[in-house]
């Protein structure tokens, strides 16, 4: 009779994670992803478009369009590639940690480097060095639910790391506003802000170090980035369900400051006042709605189970407002479209996040899948503006933009459905 073969043990940092975090660990990681989506929205929000409007007044449609599109490309090479290499580090200090540092110093760098620029290549040049930090800090941080969170309690932690996702955009852009005095300064104040929101995460919550690193093939590691229907299906309608939301909600954003002032006419309205400071308005009330949705969304989807529904329920929101804007696009239908918007992207941060790390392929690849994840938000980055710059320079203009945008939408609602594994 043969003896029978012990199981090998399972790394602490690839184990599948069975006790609930708690407090501390999750203020700790959405102050870190605090600072990464002020890192995000501030520039693409603001500082970008009030850049281009300077640098480039007579074209600064196509000049923003090609900035933000080489960034998004940038961002899309980096997240899983800086994923991947965050699987493989070894050393006492964890395989996230330095991945998270080093990046958010890296998007600080480029974020700082964007306030001395003057025209479009240097301003698109530092922009994409601050993409590449801020994915490689993003890539890591993703990997944290799945590396520490049990399934059970991933929709109410993925619904507290939604909301600094939210409100990255209200603190980017307020700070603009309200408290920097010039685009320059802006940038500056979210480069200081960005490394110091990420340390108290990464100084007092412990990463389980990787004792080896795997043997290096270089295939079978391009192999992995591959999104195959057949291979991993659930994997890959989960990837396309995101990148058709986050593709209808970044052609309908892109433009949004130009929409108020052009479309909208803000500044005729409100005499005495900046479309941007409608832009602030809108973004508060959309910020409130994602904060009053997103941790509930989360915890009702932990308890019913029922995450395809939740996800399909929030598109099908999401793509009311878009309709509404394309129709009447006046400011008080702008303010209703952000409040509408906010209660449908909260329901699906919380509850699509917590699907996703129920699809990932292996343990041993969690930030490198999610990398690959992340390409579904950069890449409508990327092909938002050839999308939305032709609509909106063309006979279609706004109402075209926004149809667009809700008929993505609605497909990627349609398309979680077809996801198998996950009730």
């Amino acid at each position: 009779m043969s003896a029978v073969q012990p199981v090998p043990e399972v790394p602490a940092a690839l184990a599948e994670p069975v006790r609930r975090v708690g407090p501390w660990w999750v203020a700790g990681i959405s102050l870190a992803n605090l600072a990464l989506w002020m890192g995000y929205s501030g520039p693409l929000q603001m500082l970008l478009p009030m850049q281009m409007a300077r640098v480039a007044p007579d074209g600064k449609e196509t000049a923003l369009a090609l900035v933000t599109g080489v960034g998004a490309a940038v961002a899309m090479l980096f997240n899983p590639v800086a994923g991947a290499l965050s699987d493989r580090t070894t050393g006492r200090f964890g395989r996230r940690h330095p991945w998270t540092l080093a990046g958010a110093l890296a998007g600080a760098a480029g974020l700082a480097l964007l306030a001395g620029q003057h025209t479009v290549a240097g301003v698109a040049v530092c922009w994409c060095l601050a993409q590449a930090g801020l994915n490689a800090m993003q890539a890591s941080l993703s990997a944290g639910v799945p590396d520490h969170v049990p399934v059970r309690q991933r929709g109410e932690v993925s619904g507290w790391v939604g909301i600094p996702q939210a409100l990255g955009v209200v603190l980017g852009v307020g700070l603009v506003i309200v408290v920097a005095a010039t685009v320059e300064s802006g940038y500056l104040m979210i480069a200081a802000l960005v490394p110091l929101c990420v340390l108290p995460f990464v100084l007092t919550t412990v990463d389980p170090p990787l004792a080896a690193a795997p043997r290096f093939d270089t295939r079978a590691f391009l192999r992995s980035f591959r999104i195959s229907p057949r291979a991993h299906p659930d994997f890959f309608w989960a990837w396309l369900t995101r990148f058709l939301m986050q593709l209808g909600n970044a052609i309908a954003t892109l433009y949004l400051l130009y929409f108020l002032a052009d479309a909208v006419g803000y500044e005729r309205i409100f005499p005495g006042e900046k479309a941007e400071d409608g832009l602030l308005v809108l973004i508060l009330i959309y910020t409130v709605a994602v904060v009053a949705t997103t941790v509930v969304a989360g915890i009702v989807s932990d308890r019913l189970a029922r995450r395809r529904f939740l996800v399909t329920v929030s598109g099908l929101i999401s793509a009311v407002p878009a309709v509404l804007l394309a129709f009447r696009p006046t400011w008080p239908a702008a303010l209703a479209a952000a409040a509408i918007l906010g209660v449908g992207f909260g329901v699906f941060l919380s509850v699509d996040n917590a699907l996703v790390t129920e699809v990932l392929p292996a343990a041993d690849g969690r930030a490198r899948d999610l990398g690959v994840i992340n390409i579904a938000n950069s890449g409508p980055q990327v092909l938002g503006p050839v999308i939305a710059g032709p609509i909106v320079a063309g006979a279609g203009g706004y109402p075209a933009l926004y149809l667009a945008s809700a008929a993505l939408t609605l497909l990627g609602a349609v398309l979680v459905r077809k996801i198998r594994s996950v009730p």
